[in-house]
């Protein structure tokens, strides 16, 4: 059963930065694409960030591009979203998800799509207040 674990997520003032960690289990295979997702009261959820752990190609929201950064650690199987500059608009609980296949092309827009994910983590909160 491949299961994804989201965490660091807490509170945080605006401008202030947070760094996100996922780590899947029970995945066939060692390289893997994984997905940032954020849900805010009241809409519906949307893509944040991709990366394709094999060969480290990313995309971006245009929401998040610049402030946001997706990397990561392959011998430790965990994938980072670090945050920064973060904005009240960025509250929501965010979300990992990963495709039941490797991927064989670098993510783009279409990446951001949740129906492109087969299993997702259990989110984390992120509260950006002053």
């Amino acid at each position: 059963e491949v299961q994804l674990q989201a965490s660091g997520g807490g509170w945080v003032q605006p401008g202030g930065s947070l760094r996100l960690s996922c780590t899947p289990s029970g995945l066939t295979f060692d390289d893997f694409a994984i997905g940032w997702f954020r849900q805010a009261p009241g809409k519906r959820r949307e893509g944040v960030s991709s990366i394709n752990t094999y060969d480290g190609s990313t995309f971006y929201a245009d929401s998040v591009k610049g402030r946001f950064t997706v990397s990561s650690d392959n011998a430790k199987k965990v994938v980072y979203l670090e945050m920064n500059n973060l904005k009240i608009g960025d509250t929501a609980t965010y979300y990992c998800a990963t495709p039941m296949a490797p991927r064989t092309q670098p993510p783009g827009p279409w990446a951001l799509g949740v129906d492109e994910y087969d299993w997702w983590g259990q989110g984390t909160q992120v509260t950006v207040s002053s």
